[in-house]
């Protein structure tokens, strides 16, 4: 069972002032720690979807990075042209979003075990609220398309699709790096 790596970082990051992919948090950009999780959950190949600031990202180890034309679409874009890139041996996938720091490779390993146990769409849970990761298994891969638009990403699908859903219940946070507030409160937690 081959369960890959999706980091989605194509965004420009607007609220942010800066592609997120790019921003610094303990002393590693934020996607080398996406990467970085989802090796450390068991996934493997690892891909990052990339668009904005595609040209100045670090270097990549244990990822291939994938460049979406279309990123200023939005999330779903990212999401589908990252489904397209992944090798016809993956049997699922964990999706992860570049600017959540405080998810786990716990939380991966989670949302894996709850697809190796038959689930095929696993979605993490803090205090019973959906987040990421998110493992999507190839057979719903097609049915995405419809529902990966603008912003939305895979959002509208897994309410639509909630029988296909299973709920993991993780540690952790899925908060994630939005404004220059939010990364002062990141910074200023990791050194609490």
């Amino acid at each position: 069972m081959t369960v890959a790596g999706l980091v989605l970082a194509a965004g420009a990051g607007r609220r942010l002032g800066r592609p997120k992919a790019l921003v610094e948090w303990a002393g590693e950009p934020l996607v080398r720690r996406a990467v970085r999780l989802l090796r450390a959950g068991g996934c493997d190949p690892v891909h990052v979807v990339v668009g904005a600031g595609a040209g100045r990202l670090p270097p990549l180890p244990g990822a291939v990075a994938v460049v979406n034309p279309q990123w200023r679409d939005g999330l779903g874009s990212s999401l589908l042209c990252g489904l397209d890139s992944l090798p016809g041996a993956a049997d699922a996938v964990v999706v992860v979003l570049v600017d959540q720091p405080w998810l786990t490779s716990a939380a991966v390993r989670r949302v894996r075990a709850a697809y190796a146990a038959g689930a095929a769409v696993a979605v993490a849970s803090y205090a019973g609220r959906p987040g990421h990761p998110v493992l999507l298994s190839r057979i719903t891969w097609p049915l995405l398309a419809p529902y990966a638009t603008g912003d939305r990403g895979a959002r509208d699908f897994l309410r639509a699709r909630a029988d296909l859903v299973t709920s993991v219940p993780c540690d952790g946070s899925p908060a994630d790096v939005d404004t220059p507030a939010d990364l002062a409160r990141v910074r200023a937690r990791h050194q609490a």
